[in-house]
């Protein structure tokens, strides 16, 4: 049984993520998708998330600009027709929301998405120190 918390965290995850979205596809096609009625919820509030941002003024100015900024990198990957198609996948049926529920608007970290740095080489380190 997941939290709230876990559940919000997820949502971010699977709508601004691409590689996790592709982890849990693959995980529902398998059918070792770990507790698939909170995923079903999270996939929702992943859609959720793509719709327009809250006017509310209960909100934070970081946790509202970093949901602009997640949605606007996650346009390149097509994120949003992805996740929809993930619901579907799932069943569900549900509605979205014309905006972004002003409680899901939070200011929670991604992990990184890229590639670990390789080992420069001694050329590369070499022009470098000759640039500077």
């Amino acid at each position: 049984m997941m939290s709230v918390r876990e559940k919000l965290q997820l949502a971010y995850e699977l709508a601004f993520h691409p590689v996790r979205l592709n982890d849990f596809w693959n995980r529902v096609e398998r059918g070792t998708a770990p507790d698939l009625p909170a995923l079903r919820e999270a996939a929702d509030w992943a859609v959720a998330l793509h719709q327009r941002l809250p006017e509310v003024p209960a909100v934070s100015a970081r946790a509202l600009k970093r949901l602009a900024a997640y949605q606007a990198a996650s346009r390149i990957f097509r994120m949003p027709t992805a996740i929809r198609r993930f619901c579907v996948a799932l069943g569900n049926r549900s509605e979205a929301p014309a905006e972004v529920p002003p409680w899901m608007v939070r200011d929670l970290a991604l992990p990184r998405f890229n590639r670990p740095e390789k080992a420069k080489s001694a050329n590369q380190e070499r022009s470098r120190s000759a640039c500077v």
